[in-house]
């Protein structure tokens, strides 16, 4: 205070003023220099970030493609920047792009075949297998078929084994009507027509050739909702989309009937067509942060959408152990 009380008056108001500048410059740096974790962030969900970009290819299995439309859906809105596309040419339409280098992930409703493992090794594809959830392959009949409430796994390798001649109702079951059996399934490149045969018939691809086939799940909804006979095997989600259009079978695997829900999907009950289904991801897809970023998120906060869309949930901890492994 003595040495200042020696200047000025002018000169005092001078080194106030700078004092003043220092301050003010020192705040703004203070205020700069501080948390910014969010100044990037478009959500508050992980894997959200608004410097994001690029694209995300995804093709694959018509039951998966669900719940990798929903997460693409949710992922693009916190994350502007990114394109995520979804196509559904069934399990292995969807190994063919993947493994031709067309796209980033593969939706699968069954595990990777022996063969398509081999292509795969031939044409230099690394790739993670990641369990997303559990389905149970449903067999739904019009709501005007009050006579079956539940089908043996024998008789339905009856109506489905290759040159079945079962046409009616009744042929299957004599307790039943003498209608008409109008039948409807998903093609060879569905991963759900592979787990069924096998399972029923005993060996992929096992099945009579005189049904009505259909890429789309959805146009077998509506061929079974508009035929009291039809009968068709799909995935479990497109049950619980269309419950009010559809009724469901229980399945008697030799332990007694058992209607596919979400409680006997998980604990294995469903048997034999309980099952899980995966995403599969190209390591090298996987050193892209925008498919990194898709990727994490499908495992943490987009796991709740799995419900949303019909499908079981895994456990918490195997999505943390699928999470470890892309990270």
């Amino acid at each position: 205070m003595v040495l200042f009380s020696r200047f000025s008056k002018k000169t005092k108001l001078v080194v106030i003023a700078a004092f003043a500048l220092v301050v003010a410059i020192a705040i703004v740096g203070c205020g700069s220099s501080g948390d910014t974790s969010n100044s990037n962030t478009g959500s508050s969900e992980k894997g959200s970030n608004a410097s994001l970009s690029g694209n995300v290819k995804i093709d694959g299995s018509s039951t998966v493609f669900p719940i990798s439309e929903a997460m693409a859906e949710n992922f693009m809105k916190a994350n502007p920047g990114v394109n995520v596309t979804v196509g559904s040419s069934g399990t292995g339409g969807g190994f063919k792009k993947f493994i031709a280098g067309e796209t980033d992930i593969s939706d699968a409703s069954r595990p990777i075949k022996d063969k398509e493992k081999a292509d795969a090794k031939k044409n230099g594809l690394e790739y993670i297998e990641i369990p997303v959830a559990y389905d149970g392959i449903s067999l739904v009949t019009n709501k005007d078929n009050t006579w079956a409430k539940s089908i043996t796994t024998a008789e339905l390798k009856k109506i489905w084994e290759p040159g079945s001649k079962i046409s009616t109702w009744k042929q299957v079951n004599p307790a039943w009507p003498d209608t008409k059996l109008s039948l409807y399934g998903p093609s060879s490149a569905h991963g759900t027509f592979d787990y069924f045969t096998d399972e029923i018939n005993g060996g992929e691809g096992a099945i009579r050739t005189d049904y009505q086939v259909s890429e789309d799940y959805n146009v077998m909804v509506q061929g079974v909702e508009g035929d009291k006979g039809g009968l068709a095997f799909l995935g479990y989600a497109y049950y619980k989309q269309n419950e009010n259009k559809l009724n469901i079978l229980a399945v008697d695997g030799g332990t007694g009937p058992v209607e596919p829900t979400e409680e006997s999907i998980k604990d294995g009950s469903y048997k034999p067509l309980a099952r899980p289904i995966f995403i599969y991801v190209s390591k090298k897809a996987l050193e892209r942060p925008e498919v990194k970023a898709f990727i994490q998120y499908y495992l943490t906060d987009g796991t709740k959408l799995v419900s949303d869309v019909g499908y079981i949930p895994l456990n918490s901890a195997d999505y943390d152990k699928s999470l470890k492994l892309v990270e």
